[in-house]
């Protein structure tokens, strides 16, 4: 078999937590699905399923992109559903890790199968082998393990663990799949007790928890040592554990403790006898309001270990050992860790060295190449580099030789040696290729066609660093670029802002306008696009800090003008401007993409109006946008009906907590276009460049005039607002900000449907926007948002 299956109907076999997610993540990609599980024994036959599928519209974080998405889940039960099965090209099986009760499901599915589809195990740890030994013989070559992390709509990694007999081209049909369609980040793993990520990952883990008891060290510290400090997530390891569930991080843990008996690491394969207390008694983490971290109202605990008491929480890691971690330099920080006397910076090395010991042993048996375990852990436990990486980083043979040193001493975990591997490089990611211990030889990336969708993918330390191209046009708040001929997308022309966190300031407004007469003069289009995410958190607050200071509120107007011209040259350019969004798109940068040509948008895109939370209101042409928009949707002459629900999101600073929820809101057009894979923003925002320019891009005609809602209009708002202030739900002062920008939406002091122009509503965005800067109040919100990086409501 070496067809080519196109996967367009799904069927996901059980809908307990992970099942019912996995499904839902495909309804969003528009993928259509199937979710089974057992007939109820009582009410409707599908009962079970219709209860996961109500559970999903409650889950934080949502695993839909928006709740209406599960009633496009098809429900279905083992009784009297399988034949369906025979219109599915892809069938996951997510029932409970039983190997007796999923080769039972294979033997009661494997007759109602089509003949071309894959069968796929969601498994999280049990052996790929053992299932396809009891698989139907015309199964197994169509048969390999597919591992989602939790949550799946989230989580980037998907563990593909294929064994002898899978059909290699199923199984690159099943990657591209993954990759562009659910835009996931594949890792091909070897048959091998949990995988990569979980592997190592719980080692890392169980490691931190083995020297935080030896040294003595609190878990509230430990965590402050092993989240953001050392480039980990915010919940570091104890919280980790809470948020997984410690029943579910148990269960992973006794995997390895059933099946890797004569590991050299194999005696640390347990949990301790205190978390085994805390799931006896019920408290298995986040989920069960208890765990190791208990809160009490507001109040925070941690659990001691020595008494089983639970302590306040919050001390924090001491300053030594915070300097320490503050070095820019990897192999300085390494080494002063390795090198302190403090019981912190020894924990520190310790775990450091102990996980690098661990990867250095195991990558021959556990995956092709050092870039397979170190994206695994990147993607999976969301480490901003992998532990190769890491090592490679802080100076190969210096930590290799100490780690070898402390192996001869008995103090690392395990007296295994180093590989041998180990002393004949000098690092493991080259430009070449990433090392493959099995085959002794670099590997390079994989040549499937759908990578070729990817730019520029992401980097290991030690590959060859990004080539972005011949520089065009630049300033100190933007670069415009050409990418290199051997990309693809040396034609179309890439604006990139190199502000922190793409915030924009005077030049950068100079900048895109300047862009945008180059790429008039010589391309045929632009894009808008960042490598990293956010796409921008709006206007640069402090850059209108002198001014501010001293009272020169002429020179914020004159930016605030300019801000709006950017939007305006932006929407009537006279080649298509696309913008590329990741991440947040707020304020400033939510105008930008609402006067796009188009946007092209990952999915995870966070976009909103947010300018009430500092006391101001879209001036950068976006109330503008929604009285047009208003105007033109309006049926049957209701302007009012058509702009309540875009007034709305921004009088409340709404923020779409997806793309197709930005569409549904307006911050997008339904004409835009959502992907699943950050990775290919750029590739297909030049597409649609080329796309509208091949068929004859033309700006869009200026509207001579367009009717508003008026003071009627503005007044029904008011009243509105008034109910709300009166309820308690806003503030005096969001009331205030809230009938200004109805006053501007509506147009003005003017009779209902009086004709006006973009022109005439942008006046009023300036004008109130600069009435509220120069209130108290709004001064307090700006400022209080700079020094603490969230909103005051005053």
């Amino acid at each position: 078999m070496a067809n080519t299956v196109h996967i367009r109907r799904v069927a996901v076999l059980g809908a307990g937590v992970m099942g019912a997610q996995i499904a839902a993540h495909l309804v969003n990609a528009g993928v259509e699905t199937l979710l089974f599980d057992l007939a109820a024994k009582e009410g409707p036959a599908n009962g079970i399923v219709l209860k996961a599928l109500d559970n999903l519209k409650k889950l934080k974080p949502a695993p839909l992109m928006s709740a209406g998405r599960a009633d496009l889940i098809e429900p279905a039960n083992y009784d009297s559903d399988l034949e369906q099965l025979r219109t599915c090209d892809l069938v996951i099986e997510a029932i409970a890790e039983r190997l007796d009760w999923k080769l039972a499901l294979y033997h009661q599915i494997a007759p109602h199968l089509a003949g071309h589809a894959v069968l796929a195990t969601n498994t999280s740890g049990l052996s790929i082998q053992a299932l396809a030994d009891g698989v139907p013989d015309a199964l197994r070559t169509r048969f390999c393990g597919i591992h989602f992390f939790n949550p799946p709509r989230y989580m980037y990694l998907v563990e593909l663990i294929a064994l002898a007999k899978t059909d290699p081209t199923l199984l690159d049909n099943l990657e591209t799949f993954l990759v562009t369609r659910l835009g996931k980040g594949v890792v091909r793993a070897k048959d091998t007790p949990n995988f990569i990520a979980n592997r190592i990952g719980v080692f890392s883990m169980l490691a931190t928890i083995h020297h935080a008891q030896r040294l003595g060290l609190r878990f509230d510290v430990v965590d402050d040592l092993t989240g953001p400090r050392l480039g980990r997530p915010k919940s570091a390891t104890f919280r980790t554990a809470d948020v997984v569930g410690l029943d579910i991080f148990a269960h992973v843990v006794k995997t390895m403790t059933d099946h890797l008996q004569d590991d050299p690491w194999a005696r640390y394969y347990a949990i301790p006898d205190w978390l085994g207390k805390l799931i006896a008694q019920g408290a298995l983490g986040q989920k069960t309001k208890a765990g190791i971290y208990k809160k009490e109202g507001k109040d925070l605990f941690v659990l001691d270990p020595q008494s089983g008491q639970y302590v306040p929480a919050g001390q924090k890691a001491s300053d030594e050992v915070k300097a320490i971690l503050k070095l820019d330099d990897p192999a300085a920080k390494v080494k002063a860790l390795r090198e302190s006397d403090h019981p912190e910076a020894q924990f520190l090395w310790a775990c450091l060295r102990d996980v690098w010991h661990y990867v250095a042993t195991l990558l021959p048996t556990i995956a092709d190449s050092a870039r397979d375990i170190d994206f695994a852990i990147r993607w999976g436990f969301g480490w901003k580099q992998g532990p190769f990486e890491l090592w490679q980083a802080a100076g190969w043979k210096v930590v290799a030789d100490a780690i070898r040193q402390e192996i001869a001493a008995g103090q690392a975990m395990s007296d295994a040696p180093l590989p041998a591997w180990v002393s004949r490089r000098d690092g493991v990611h080259e430009a070449a290729g990433s090392y493959s211990a099995a085959r002794d030889t670099l590997v390079a990336r994989s040549p499937l066609p759908v990578y070729r969708r990817q730019l520029y993918p992401p980097q290991l330390v030690g590959e060859a660093a990004p080539d972005y191209g011949e520089t065009v046009f630049e300033n100190d708040s933007v670069r415009m670029w050409l990418p290199p001929a051997r990309t693809g997308g040396s034609d179309v022309p890439v604006l990139t802002f190199t502000t922190k966190a793409h915030a924009v300031g005077p030049n950068v407004l100079a900048g895109i306008q300047e862009a945008i007469r180059i790429a008039e003069a010589r391309f045929p289009g632009l894009v808008l696009w960042h490598p990293e995410a956010p796409f921008s958190v709006g206007a640069d607050l402090t850059s209108m800090g002198p001014a501010f200071m001293t009272g020169d509120f002429g020179a914020i107007e004159n930016m605030v003008a300019e801000f709006q011209n950017t939007s305006m040259a932006i929407k009537y350019a006279k080649v298509p401007v696309v913008g590329a969004a990741q991440g947040y798109a707020f304020g400033g940068g939510c105008e930008f993409l609402m006067h796009c040509a188009r946007v092209v948008a990952a999915v995870e895109t966070y976009i909103g109006l947010v300018e009430v939370g500092v006391g101001l209101l879209p001036a950068g042409g976006g109330c503008k946008e929604f009285a047009l928009r208003a105007a033109r949707e309006a049926k049957g002459g209701d302007i009012l009906a058509a702009l309540k629900d875009y007034y709305m999101a921004m009088a409340t600073a709404k923020v779409a907590t997806s793309a197709e929820e930005g569409q549904e809101i307006g911050y997008l057009k339904h004409a835009d276009i959502v992907l699943f894979n950050p990775n290919e923003l750029l590739y297909v925002a030049q597409a649609q460049v080329r796309a509208l320019a091949a068929a004859g891009y033309r700006p869009p005609v200026k509207p001579r005039a367009f009717p508003v809602a008026g003071r009627t209009g503005a007044a029904t708002i008011k009243a509105q607002l008034l109910n709300m202030l009166e309820g308690g739900f806003i503030s005096k002062y969001d009331f205030h900000i809230g009938v200004q920008i109805a006053e501007v939406v509506t147009g003005g002091d003017v009779e209902p449907g009086t004709l006006v122009d973009e022109a005439w509503i942008l006046k009023l965005e300036r004008e109130r926007f600069m009435g509220l800067l120069k209130r108290g109040k709004t001064q307090e919100r700006i400022m209080y948002m700079l020094e603490n990086n969230k909103p005051l409501r005053n």
